[in-house]
């Protein structure tokens, strides 16, 4: 069985679950790979945050398929944990989709989120959001379903008109979206604990929620999405804005240098980092190259011949 088919059938095992699973967002291979360190049960690829690494720019629809495959594939490559990658609204039409969910579950996904905005699309938390009509969506979500090789693929729906059409519309859209064969269901927006009641009573299959990762006054809160059995409680920036912060303070200090006051910043041990990216690892290989083949003339096939 190959590693990726083992880490969807996890991730399908995981969802079957009776219980909130903390998922961590991750944004570049550094968070990658310290996600990979603390041992997480899964990972979620955030769009937003590797929008922001890779390219630089806002998550507003601007990276391309090509992009994010990249992304998830070098993701994939380092995480022991299965990894739910953001899809977008599938880059494009029908055939698109197919695309996506052939591209992403070759790349080593274990899972992809898919949403029913209109392209261009925005991040979640940004106003204006439009999304397409149900009847489109339902057709990109079959589509999916029906082009996935593996069935242990889990394919996330998320619907994003709560925030523009409502509850009712929201509720509507789901029960569509779950005739579909889809695996688990994201309602995003959710920000009065009476409207994620009613939605963790009137969806049937797993559910996914974000966490309110910067305000601590939101109405609701990690206890509530586990109080209402939300699967997979998803924190797609924290790392990433974490990360903006601690950046944003070691280059205030080092401005500040030239006064004598500077106040070294925390950093994280060189020598652990260069174990975290596996430089022991390949050190040692290369001294095995080295004592193999770089005193002796032939090469490494010729040998294995």
């Amino acid at each position: 069985m190959s590693d990726s088919r083992s880490k969807r059938q996890a991730l399908k095992r995981l969802l079957a679950e009776p219980r909130s699973v903390m998922v961590p967002g991750i944004h570049d291979m550094i968070s990658a790979r310290i996600a990979n360190e603390t041992d997480f049960e899964a990972v979620y690829m955030t769009g937003y945050g590797v929008v922001a690494s890779f390219l630089g720019l806002p998550d507003l629809g601007i990276a391309t398929y090509t992009d994010m495959r990249q992304c998830v594939e070098r993701m994939s490559e380092v995480m022991t944990a299965p990894l739910v990658a953001d899809a977008d609204t599938g880059y494009g039409g029908l055939l698109n989709v197919r695309q996506t969910v052939l591209g992403f579950e070759a790349a080593g996904a274990a899972g992809l989120q898919l949403e029913d905005q209109q392209y261009p699309k925005k991040c979640g938390r940004m106003s204006g959001i439009r999304v397409v009509p149900t009847t489109e969506m339902v057709k990109k979500l079959r589509i999916a379903v029906d082009s996935r090789l593996d069935d242990n693929l889990v394919i996330v729906a998320r619907t994003d008109a709560l925030s523009s059409f409502g509850l009712d519309e929201a509720l509507r859209r789901a029960d569509a979206y779950a005739a579909t064969g889809v695996d688990a269901l994201f309602v995003e927006g959710i920000h009065r604990r009476s409207d994620l009641e009613k939605i963790s009573a009137n969806v049937d299959l797993p559910l996914v929620g974000i966490a309110p990762e910067d305000d601590d006054e939101a109405e609701v809160q990690v206890r509530d999405l586990m109080g209402c059995g939300v699967r997979m409680i998803v924190f797609p920036v924290t790392a990433c804005l974490a990360a903006s912060a601690a950046a944003q303070a070691a280059y205030q200090a080092i401005k500040n240098a030239h006064t004598g006051n500077m106040t070294p910043p925390p950093l994280y041990p060189f020598e652990k980092f260069g174990a975290l990216m596996g430089v022991d690892e390949l050190t040692a290989l290369g001294e095995e190259y080295d004592r193999l083949y770089c005193n002796d003339e032939t090469s490494p096939r010729d040998r294995k011949a």
